[in-house]
C-alpha cells in the first residue's frame, strides 16, 4: 500500500515531529511513503490532498498540522474548512484521507501533547486501505 503524506509547514517544530512519527509508524505497518509534501498550513493541505489523490501511486493520503488558538476564532475557520474539504475530497476520489490535524482551539501545550497522534492517522488509512479491498 503506498500512502502520501501532506503536512503544514505552520508551527514547524510539532508539525516535523508529527512527520516523524508518521513516517516511522508507516515504515512500522510495511506502508509505503511515496510522496511528502509540505504546505505553508493547515488551509493549504486540501489542494496538496487533492494533487496526491490525483496521482495512480498513491492510494491514501495522511494529513498532518497543528491549529493552534490565537486571539480570535481564527483557528476555528481554519480547520472547519480544511477538515470538511479533506473529506469532500476522499469521497470524491475514493481513496482513505486521514484527519491528522489537531485543534483547533487547543495551547502549544496541548498542540505538543498530541504529536503521536500522527500516529494514529497513518494507522486510520492502513485500516481503511484494508477494509476497503474487502468490498
Amino acid at each position: 500500500m503506498k500512502i502520501g503524506i501532506v503536512v503544514s509547514e505552520y508551527n514547524y517544530d510539532i508539525t516535523m515531529m508529527m512527520l516523524q512519527r508518521a513516517e516511522e509508524h508507516a515504515k512500522f505497518l510495511n506502508l509505503d511513503v511515496t510522496k511528502v509534501l509540505r504546505v505553508p498550513g493547515t488551509f493549504d493541505i486540501p489542494l496538496g490532498v487533492k494533487k496526491m489523490l490525483g496521482r495512480t501511486d498513491i492510494d491514501a493520503v495522511v494529513t498532518l498540522g497543528a491549529v493552534i488558538k490565537g486571539e480570535t476564532d481564527h483557528d476555528q475557520i481554519i480547520m472547519q474548512n480544511a477538515a470538511r474539504k479533506i473529506e469532500d475530497l476522499s469521497v470524491e476520489y475514493s481513496k482513505p484521507v486521514s484527519l491528522g490535524i489537531s485543534g483547533p482551539n487547543e495551547t502549544r501545550l496541548q498542540a505538543q501533547a498530541r504529536i503521536e497522534m500522527a500516529k494514529d492517522s497513518v494507522e486510520s488509512v492502513a485500516k481503511m486501505l484494508t477494509r476497503l479491498k474487502e468490498l
